[in-house]
């Protein structure tokens, strides 16, 4: 059998006629319709793209944390928002290496203000650059915070906070960056700081460890101070902590605290309850001068919801409306004060002189007489009906013009160790609030570290076997199943 022949079709050259009507069929028409649709989807992603690059970090980077860990506070936004210098931020990171929370923070402060300029340092690209500011170890995500002449440094391990249990069998978390950093940064803008001195000579606490480096990453100096052998109050002490006194000042002491407070000095006292025989009779007479005194016995709290740990003496009180409470009150914090003696504030001191409670018990709360030797939480005759202030503030307006704080804590657990961390460090938070309002006024308020926490699921075996089997075979049986029935139902349409 022959195969056929087919015969080759003639080559014919393109005529102009021809590629003209070619270019005018429908299907050239519907071709060129999906390029330049095409082109003009690709031109308005590159755009977009563009656009939402230039947007602050704050924008484009949702905060959905469960602490809100890139949320700056409104000390932080304050702060960034007055800038009238340049400040850079030096993140000191290997490449690859870098922290993602806290990489996001850093953004956040460079959108939020064109005076902040972060630059990246791989400290193996450029080994040298760390000896113009620090010696010793580095950390890797450690930051050098700079502006004009003025640098400070923050070490890694200073950005996330360990907590841990009395038996070091478990620990929490809290992310420092904020606090850290707008620190730095207060720092660097400071020509001078501020200091602190605590009052010695009568038995004071000193303060831990813990605390005192608080104060001081605040960027305030703390230094020693006897007026037995000082005649006054130094002139470049910004406020004086007396802090848990075993014994009375003497009156030279009292009238030399008091020439510093009537120069605008300020003052901040905690005690506790008088135990037998302490007498505290020439403070407790500066503190009623500045409209505040002391009630005998030690504050029992008869509402449930102001006390922990089921002991009344355990004291939660509520925070009154001030700067120095508010970032407490927006966190959702507590106080916890441990035998703390009640603090009634006069409803109409001199005047110049304001008073305003910090801290209160609740209606319900009443001091007991015995104090310390109490045999029962029971309210009992002549024990001292409440509400009480347990911690108070005094502004003295002077004549000048200027002001004069004076601060009372009636309770020295306050700055315990153990309390504090009950209480995620609401106690240290508060105090510092309360140093950084006398020290620096307004813009010392401190910022609180934010808690990493990681939720589990805990479940039985049988409860995790039941959602297996629903995971793993019924609900695709289910999916299978309606499926099936529509494609047998379309079928016999």
């Amino acid at each position: 059998m022959k195969r056929p022949h087919w015969n080759k079709p003639a080559w014919k050259k393109p005529t102009w006629a021809g590629l003209k009507a070619s270019l005018t069929t429908r299907a050239f028409r519907v071709g060129g319709y999906s390029v330049a649709a095409a082109a003009i989807v690709v031109f308005l992603a590159v755009v977009a793209n563009i656009l939402v690059n230039a947007l602050p970090a704050s924008v484009t980077q949702l905060d959905t944390t469960a602490g809100t860990l890139y949320t700056l506070s409104q000390e932080t936004e304050d702060i960034l928002d007055g800038l009238e210098q340049d400040v850079t931020i030096y993140w000191i990171v290997q490449s690859g290496q870098e922290d993602e929370t806290l990489g996001t923070l850093l953004d956040r402060y460079a959108a939020r203000s064109d005076y902040v300029t972060l630059e990246t340092i791989d400290p193996d690209v450029s080994p040298n650059f760390l000896q113009e500011y620090v010696s010793g170890t580095v950390y890797n995500n450690s930051l050098i915070v700079e502006s004009g002449d003025r640098n400070t440094y923050v070490s890694y391990e200073d950005i996330y906070e360990y907590s841990y249990s009395s038996d070091y069998s478990s620990y929490d978390v809290s992310f420092a960056g904020e606090s850290s950093l707008t620190s730095a940064i207060d720092y660097v803008l400071s020509d001078t700081l501020p200091k602190l001195y605590t009052l010695t000579g009568h038995g004071e606490d000193d303060l831990s460890t813990s605390f005192q480096s608080a104060v001081e990453q605040q960027n305030i100096e703390v230094a020693d101070l006897s007026l037995l052998t000082e005649e006054s109050v130094p002139e470049d002490a910004d406020c004086l902590l007396i802090n848990g006194p075993d014994s009375d000042l003497s009156q030279d002491e009292v009238e030399a605290i008091q020439a510093y407070l009537d120069t605008g000095g300020d003052l901040i006292v905690l005690t506790d309850p008088a135990q037998d025989g302490q007498d505290l009779t020439n403070l407790e007479a500066l503190m009623e001068e500045y409209g505040m005194t002391a009630n005998d016995g030690v504050v029992i709290e008869g509402d449930t919801a102001n006390y922990a740990l089921g002991s009344p003496f355990y004291l939660l009180p509520n925070l009154e409306s001030h700067s120095i409470t508010s970032p407490l009150q927006e966190g959702g914090y507590y106080i916890l004060l441990a035998l703390a003696q009640g603090i009634t504030v006069e409803e109409s001191p001199r005047d110049g002189l304001t008073v305003e409670s910090l801290l209160t018990t609740s209606d319900a709360a009443y001091s007991k007489i015995a104090g310390y030797s109490m045999e029962t939480y029971s309210k009992e005759e002549g024990d001292i009906d409440g509400p009480f202030s347990l911690a108070a503030i005094a502004t003295d307006t002077l004549e000048d013009g200027s002001e004069s704080h004076v601060i009372w804590v009636g309770s020295t657990s306050l700055l315990d160790d153990q309390y504090n961390q009950q209480v995620s460090g609401a106690n240290q938070d508060f105090f510092l609030n309360c140093v950084g309002w006398t020290c620096e006024g307004e813009e010392g308020v401190s910022i609180h570290a934010k808690q990493i926490t990681t939720e589990y699921l805990t479940m039985s075996a049988s409860t995790a076997s039941m959602l297996t089997l629903l995971l793993v075979a019924v609900l695709p049986a289910g999916y299978l199943l309606f499926g099936l029935r529509i494609w047998i139902r379309r079928k016999h349409q």
